[in-house]
């Protein structure tokens, strides 16, 4: 019931996809502007090295060595990333402040990039509570204050989440096999299945606890701080919440490769928007449901609390 809800306002405010895209573009060309610009002149000589070379000639390896040798290609790169290590090591004096320039520049980005999504959630909890079409631009100015602070607090917990997965999953890839004493094609490809389910696991269990956060504030009327506090405590429909989010990812992950692979990429500019609108509409429908808060699926159907309705509207 709730992701059927959850599709249906996606579809009825599929009009943000395009302004979350069009934001995105803008600022995306920006940052990478100046990424690429601080790369340029810090690392041009390690990305140019031996060693960086070898790590791209792995990576480019990597499907053709699934049918000839998968554990030998592990063992490659694992000593190919060692190698590059050491050259990062005897260069650190060299890279440290391209390095803190290009993480701030990305923390930045995701920053810039979360005042976007939080106006288009002003948008979408202005249509399911009173069913207004409220403009991008007038939700992003609105709601900027907000925004920014939910943004201060968010990015840098992002990051540090992100950052323990990341390293998690890297163990889990390459001491897997290990572990269980396998080679070849099935240690590469049960490496890659438990990597995929950790990854989906360990977001959709941040998504659950920050599910209902940005509702809190818009739809609750709750402070940033006092919003985020209860969404991390919120223990109703906890496991409905974590399956919901668990199998979003997984569709997440199907469709993004699908339409990436039958539309040589070009298709990513729209589902990658989608699915956080998607998210955004499942976050709040969450939040009302577990909070007994009517709200609108359609300009004739309210869902929520079972109450009488004006004639003509329907459950």
């Amino acid at each position: 019931m709730r992701f059927r809800n959850a599709m249906h306002i996606t579809v009825d405010n599929f009009s943000n996809v395009f302004k979350m895209l069009a934001y995105r573009v803008i600022t995306g060309a920006i940052f990478m502007s100046l990424i690429y610009l601080v790369l340029r002149l810090g690392l041009n000589r390690i990305l140019a090295s031996g060693e960086m070379q070898e790590i791209k000639r792995l990576i480019k390896d990597f499907f053709p060595s699934l049918f000839e040798n998968g554990s030998e290609w592990i063992q490659n790169f694992k000593a190919a990333s060692l190698d590059f290590l050491h050259l990062l090591g005897s260069k650190i004096d060299t890279i440290v402040g391209s390095v803190v320039g290009v993480v701030a520049l990305c923390l930045l980005f995701r920053f810039v990039n979360g005042l976007s999504v939080f106006a288009v959630a002003g948008s979408l909890n202005d249509r399911m509570s009173i069913y207004a079409r409220t403009g991008f631009s007038q939700s992003y100015f609105r709601n900027v204050g907000r925004a920014a602070l939910y943004e201060v607090i968010y990015v840098p917990l992002s990051f540090a989440y992100d950052a323990l997965m990341a390293a998690l999953c890297y163990a889990l890839f390459f001491l897997m096999p290990a572990a269980l004493s396998m080679h070849g094609l099935v240690s590469v490809l049960a490496s890659i299945s438990l990597t995929v389910t950790a990854v989906c696991a360990l977001v959709a269990l941040k998504m659950t606890l920050i599910s209902g956060w940005i509702p809190g504030i818009l739809s609750g009327g709750k402070s940033v701080c006092s919003a985020f506090r209860a969404s991390f405590r919120s223990k109703k429909s906890f496991g409905r919440r974590f399956a919901s989010y668990f199998v979003t990812n997984y569709l997440i992950i199907t469709i993004t490769v699908l339409f990436a692979v039958c539309t040589f990429g070009s298709a990513l500019i729209i589902t990658l928007p989608a699915c956080y609108l998607f998210v955004l509409c499942l976050q709040f429908v969450h939040y009302c449901e577990d909070n007994e808060k009517k709200y609108f699926i359609s300009f004739r159907k309210i869902a929520g609390v079972k109450d009488d309705k004006p004639e003509g509207f329907e459950e």
